[in-house]
């Protein structure tokens, strides 16, 4: 591994100079009209001239925004259990704020393009020590952080098939606010997960499994499975209820054979898994309660969505909620005619 400086917070929750960069915050939550609901919400921020994306020189960005050094582009959606309904929003671009990063702690004020009809701004921000307030045109959340930083690795640097990044997670975020469905404003409250990584590294057409799984008992884990074209690594980063943490190199990974296919990608992901940590005698199922939370942009395809899970840790019975992202499953789409489709709806729902 390369030398590197420890994370210090709040610092370190605001922006670095890095070819890659994302907040991301997953959660399931509780309406107060009873039913249940989930979200992910995602802003990226990537050195628009080495992070190797291509399909960036395809899109219709001005001159002055392609001169920058950065791009930033955010990705959410928000499901309805019940109906099995979801509401996808995948920006290609996004706007930060003149002032955004500028304070101590997290500070991120960003509006997507698509106004025609007025604009909403968007929010990621640490308002206090332990609290946070994320907002979209979809959702409104504060955020009370239950436990310390989870870092992955041990220090919050890992490396996985040579490609190194800093990682750490807020695993027990407390959430109140609301979420939109159907254009009606729903009360909320619920449990989120929170990932904040960056690193040096452009993009590769790589295979991920990963998992955030938070347990009953108060245990919550970060589980992936890396693989490039020629390797596959594992980690898993544990925080119990204590506040301790481990971390691990290896567990066991297994698919459930119930699938879903993409009708528009013909991708296959695996709607459930069971893995093992044999020395820590963890057993756990993990079944996914939607379907189609696939998000594609551009030519990158990945499904991301919530979790029931199950099992036991030393022969003592758990249950809990997760999230599930998976990310380089064979794919096979135009991705430029589903582009332009994607502009064209979008352009005309802001109209209309």
């Amino acid at each position: 591994m390369k030398t590197h400086q420890p994370i210090e917070f709040p610092k370190d929750h605001s922006s670095h100079e890095s070819i890659i960069e994302w907040w991301y915050f997953n959660g399931q939550l509780k309406g107060e009209d009873g039913k249940d609901y989930s979200f992910m919400d995602c802003l990226f921020k990537a050195d628009l001239k080495k992070v190797g994306i291509s399909f960036f020189k395809k899109l219709p960005i001005p001159k002055s925004l392609k001169s920058a050094s950065y791009v930033y582009f955010a990705h959410s959606v928000v499901s309805d259990i019940e109906t099995q309904k979801n509401y996808k929003d995948v920006q290609y671009v996004s706007l930060p704020s003149r002032d955004s990063f500028s304070r101590p702690q997290a500070y991120i004020n960003y509006v997507n393009p698509i106004i025609t009809k007025g604009y909403v701004n968007c929010e990621i921000s640490q308002t206090s020590q332990n609290d946070f307030h994320i907002k979209t045109e979809y959702l409104d959340l504060q955020l009370t952080c239950k436990k310390n930083p989870l870092l992955e690795g041990g220090d919050g640097y890992i490396s996985v098939c040579g490609r190194e990044s800093y990682y750490y997670s807020l695993t027990d975020l407390e959430a109140v606010g609301q979420i939109c469905i159907d254009g009606k404003w729903i009360n909320v409250n619920g449990k989120v997960w929170m990932d904040h990584q960056w690193a040096d590294v452009s993009y590769t057409k790589d295979k991920w499994t990963w998992f955030s799984i938070q347990l009953d008992d108060g245990t919550d884990m970060m589980l992936v499975e890396y693989a490039d074209a020629k390797n596959k690594e594992y980690l898993a980063d544990i925080i119990y209820k204590s506040g301790e943490q481990e971390h691990l190199k290896s567990f066991e990974l297994t698919p459930s054979k119930e699938t879903w296919k993409s009708a528009t990608t013909k991708a296959e992901y695996p709607m459930g898994w069971s893995f093992k940590i044999p020395e820590k005698e963890i057993n756990l199922e993990v079944k996914s309660i939607m379907s189609d939370q696939e998000m594609i942009f551009g030519d990158i395809n990945y499904w991301e969505g919530p979790l029931k899970v199950s099992g036991t840790i030393k022969d003592r019975k758990v249950n809990g909620i997760g999230f599930m992202e998976l990310v380089g499953y064979p794919s096979k789409y135009n991705y430029l005619t589903l582009f332009k489709k994607q502009l064209s709806k979008t352009f005309w729902k802001s109209k209309n």
